[in-house]
């Protein structure tokens, strides 16, 4: 016997497909906090965090017919926020750097902090993520925050993987440092 899982059909979804104005208000105000700290993380800049969200929103009640309950609502959205995200960076001309083929191996070793000696507080870890460059910081925070892997995000991107892995490392040893020199 083959069990068939059918998508969940969120009710509020189907009222703002409807065109329902409080269907929208209400899906907007379940969302918006968390998808505000996901922009805010990525572009850091709350103004532009806040364009973003609206732009989103807007992408997403526009494409509503095309939501098809394959992943959760959130999950769409969280997408579209990051898309939008990554694009509000590209406006800055982020440069990412791609180092692939050097000798960053034996680099890292030389410049190894050790991690264990510094006493992480949580206020310092988030101004050293807000001091970091903004491919380093987009990177850090897709990958550690919103949980997406090297291809994933290298796919977002629209970078090699080696270059999100040099991105990571260098975003880590960057805020470590950071953390050292502030404690």
């Amino acid at each position: 016997m083959e069990l068939t899982v059918l998508p969940h059909h969120d009710e509020l979804i189907e009222r703002c497909k409807r065109g329902e104005a409080a269907g929208y208000k209400e899906l907007y105000q379940r969302y918006a906090k968390a998808m505000f700290n996901i922009c805010l993380r990525i572009v850091y800049n709350v103004t532009e965090a806040e364009d973003v969200l609206q732009e989103s929103f807007a992408e997403a009640f526009r494409n509503l017919h095309h939501f098809e309950y394959r992943t959760s609502f959130g999950g769409w959205l969280k997408q579209i926020c990051i898309n939008r995200s990554i694009n509000q960076l590209k406006k800055r001309k982020v440069t990412w750097v791609d180092i692939d083929g050097t000798d960053t191996h034996n680099k890292a070793e030389e410049t190894l902090i050790d991690e264990n000696e510094i006493k992480l507080k949580v206020e310092a870890v988030k101004k050293g993520i807000m001091a970091l460059p903004d491919g380093y910081r987009t990177v850090l925070s897709l990958y550690l925050l919103e949980g997406y892997d090297h291809e994933e995000i290298a796919e977002i991107l629209n970078v090699a993987e080696s270059t999100t892995r040099t991105q990571y490392m260098r975003a880590k040893q960057k805020l470590l440092q950071y953390l050292k020199e502030s404690i």
